[in-house]
């Protein structure tokens, strides 16, 4: 019959991503959680007046809570790269409709 290949010993041949598209891939990416961080940052803070007192009720510390997971895996996001050209081209799409829309939310919410 033949050699039976595992999926492991298969490889894709590689797709070379030109550099400009790298580039602004990248940055619409990396503006995009960020601006995504400090937009759950903003809204997941108690409504009260410090974090101290978000003990009070359980819904500012609910809320805290899962800010803090949601920010926790966005900056965790942020240091997975894309793995080919497709991904890339997909992140600059997003992020030319995406960045303009995540500051307008940013704007408007603080």
């Amino acid at each position: 019959m033949g050699q039976q290949m595992s999926p492991s010993d298969t490889q894709l041949p590689a797709a070379s991503v030109p550099g400009w598209l790298r580039i602004a891939g990248q940055t619409l990416r990396v503006a995009f959680l960020i601006t995504l961080v400090v937009l759950t940052y903003r809204v997941s803070l108690p409504q009260n007046e410090t974090i101290a007192t978000a003990y009070d009720t359980p819904n500012d510390l609910i809320r805290l809570a899962l800010g803090f997971a949601v920010c926790v895996w966005l900056i965790m996001q942020m240091f997975r790269t894309p793995r080919d050209a497709a991904g890339y081209r997909a992140w600059f799409y997003v992020g030319l409709a995406g960045v303009p829309f995540a500051l307008i939310c940013l704007f408007v919410v603080w």
